[in-house]
């Protein structure tokens, strides 16, 4: 998301520890409650009140049954406009009621009341609080969001002049925003403009320091399936169901989701699977394996619907790397390694660190700075699973600025192809966001000529993009995840895109 939502990003904020006694309410004999009667249901939208840290957040939630009787429901937090939010381990069982948020590591549990109205309980998320939810006749949209504040346009910065400016633009930032000391923020940055290089950092971040790199990731996912494409041994156009291990799902009687579909965003496949049910919602990805995966599609299909708009999906990315690893017979990092590490010589761009690397792996950091475990990712490896630098990241934008300049490493079959392959992989094949068309994996945004991606895990976010026309490219990796106002590395990303052009930059200040 992310972008884009990004892809795994926003934190409720939490309190100090307080310790809640919820009182025992006795309801005579002669009453018979709501959630007695036959087919009592916590089905509907709920709205709470969250006291956290002296800041009231108003929780909605969503909760549905669907025609097997399985429950599901969603969280928002309609202040800091975090939408959506999947539970897990949804449980109700008269009067109780609980569920699990895995991408915030919260916990619910409760009661229903006698008048069905009210579910009583405590949110726990590090510190349990008080949450009483309403029943609501409708939902609410979430808060607005601030309109963003901007820098006076200065002429167009070059690679070796952007530090200088942004040790200025930075400043807000260093003293008391998100890269002041007590943070333990750090943002690495790299450049490349008509072929001048520059990386440099800020804060807690080092220039070879290795960050997650989250969602940045299904951009390299789609160049693996570009170069098997160009090589041969893939097309488009095939059903990701025929690179599964055989009686995996079903084949559809209509249309079903190809391999193009899951590259654009256009398969219809929701951002997640149901049976998303961390054991550690610190590390949610760990034991979400290829098992759980098969048994999700058994049950979901393949089949594509007859309309399918652009739904940003980290399943159907992670399908798409799973299907490309099984049918090449590798695993994910390995076939990373040799598609497109290998030949692109990026040698900190990795899944899996070596002891050197781990002790230049930056620490990550909640939205409210306090520490984040990193993220392993198994069965949806191909959603957002890759570690890297800014200097690899940079090499990696430099390539496909220039395809035809590309002089790759080694002479296996990956390196004859990848020029071909990140050319193809450019090439705008469907609708995305408004003023936006998508490539594989990369989105356009028509008025820039930008090619970007964003990302976001539990302790970092980054931005990358590289514009063809203009001959520039960049990469942000910051050490802390999404926060109530969105992507701080987001807004770094576009204030650097905008020095560039010499347009208003976004302010950093907040």
């Amino acid at each position: 998301m992310e972008l884009i939502q990004h892809f795994f990003d926003v934190t409720l904020l939490q309190a100090g520890k307080i310790t809640l006694l919820l009182a025992l309410t006795l309801i005579a004999l002669t009453c018979r409650p709501a959630w007695a009667q036959p087919g009592a249901s916590v089905d509907g939208v709920w709205l709470g009140t969250l006291q956290a840290g002296g800041t009231s957040l108003r929780v909605q939630l969503h909760v549905t049954t669907d025609a097997a009787g399985k429950l599901s429901c969603t969280l928002d937090s309609l202040d800091q406009r975090a939408m959506g939010l999947e539970c897990a381990n949804v449980a109700f069982a008269a009067p109780d009621f609980s569920f699990d948020v895995p991408i915030v590591r919260g916990h619910w549990a409760g009661k229903l009341s006698a008048d069905s109205k009210t579910l009583a309980g405590t949110w726990t998320q590090g510190s349990p609080l008080a949450l009483t939810f309403t029943r609501q006749p409708s939902a609410l949209a979430a808060a607005p969001i601030p309109a963003d504040a901007f820098d006076p346009a200065i002429p167009p910065v070059s690679a070796a002049d952007l530090q200088s400016v942004l040790d200025k633009d930075l400043a807000e930032a260093l003293k008391t925003g998100q890269l002041a000391p007590e943070t333990g923020g750090g943002v690495s940055i790299a450049i490349v403009d008509h072929g001048v290089r520059r990386i440099f950092s800020y804060g807690a971040a080092k220039p070879d320091s290795i960050f997650e790199i989250g969602s940045i990731t299904k951009t390299f996912t789609a160049l693996i399936l570009s170069q098997l494409v160009e090589q041969g041994k893939v097309k488009l156009d095939e059903p990701v169901r025929e690179l599964l291990p055989p009686g995996t799902v079903a084949k559809p009687s209509g249309d079903e989701i190809t391999l193009l579909d899951l590259a654009t965003q256009h398969s219809g496949l929701p951002r997640m699977p149901d049976n998303f049910a961390p054991a550690d919602p610190a590390n949610p990805y760990a034991d979400y394996r290829a098992s759980n995966l098969y048994a999700f599609l058994a049950k979901q299909g393949v089949g594509r619907p007859a309309k399918t708009d652009f739904l940003y999906s980290n399943l159907g990315f992670g399908l798409l790397g799973q299907a490309l690893a099984v049918h090449s017979g590798l695993a994910y990092p390995d076939l990373l390694k040799e598609e497109v590490t290998n030949p692109l010589g990026l040698k900190d761009t990795v899944v899996s660190l070596t002891p050197e690397q781990q002790s230049r792996f930056i620490p990550g950091h909640t939205a409210d700075h306090q520490p984040a475990h990193a993220w392993d990712l198994v069965a949806l490896a191909g959603a957002g699973a890759i570690r890297s630098t800014a200097s690899d990241m940079l090499t990696y934008l430099e390539a496909n600025l220039h395809p035809e300049a590309l002089k790759p490493t080694g002479n296996s079959p990956a390196t004859r192809t990848i020029a071909a392959a990140l050319t193809q992989q450019h090439e705008l094949r469907a609708d995305a966001l408004p003023g936006m068309r998508i490539a594989l994996a990369w989105l356009y945004e028509s008025d820039s000529g930008n090619y970007w991606h964003n990302g976001g895990t539990g302790g970092y976010s980054s931005y990358a993009f590289f514009n063809p026309k203009a001959d520039y490219a960049a990469v942000v990796l910051f050490n802390t995840t999404l926060g109530p106002n969105g992507s701080f590395a987001d807004r770094l990303g576009q204030h650097i895109s905008q020095r560039l052009a010499g347009k208003p930059a976004v302010s950093l200040a907040k």
